[in-house]
């Protein structure tokens, strides 16, 4: 049986913010410092398991209602994707192009199709922990 934590719950859903946003940072400064998708997806994994020690599988299932095999296989596609995409225009493996954009609150920022292949890398991150944690997690 599982107490009420209310201070747990309520502090879990701003932490959780806290960490998804910084997660979203550390995607997208993977370019020019550490981070990128590995770094990112690990990230954003560890504040969705912060929201499982808080409440239970079935209430996160029902917020989040993600198959995250699925999430990892979309992940992989995607970043095989990005690498063949380098075969359409004749050059090696990988390769990338970037170029500069305005977004809303980043402001002017590089943008590099390798952000494609790091959203892969990402996904897959988060659907292999989350399908590894939840399988532990269902288990009991």
């Amino acid at each position: 049986m599982k107490k009420n934590d209310l201070i747990l719950q309520t502090t879990a859903k701003v932490v959780t913010f806290i960490i998804i946003i910084f997660a979203i940072h550390l995607f997208f400064a993977g370019h020019y410092t550490p981070g990128g998708g590995f770094v990112g997806g690990l990230t954003t994994s560890a504040a969705l398991v912060l929201l499982l020690l808080a409440f239970d599988i079935k209430t996160v299932s029902k917020v989040i209602p993600f198959d995250y095999k699925q999430v990892a296989a979309s992940g992989l596609l995607l970043a095989i994707l990005t690498g063949l995409g380098s075969f359409i225009f004749k050059v090696p493996f990988l390769t990338h192009t970037y170029s500069y954009f305005n977004l809303p609150l980043l402001g002017k920022t590089s943008l590099a199709t390798v952000v494609l292949f790091d959203l892969g890398v990402y996904l897959v991150v988060v659907g292999v922990t989350m399908t590894i944690i939840q399988t532990i997690g269902e288990s009991e």
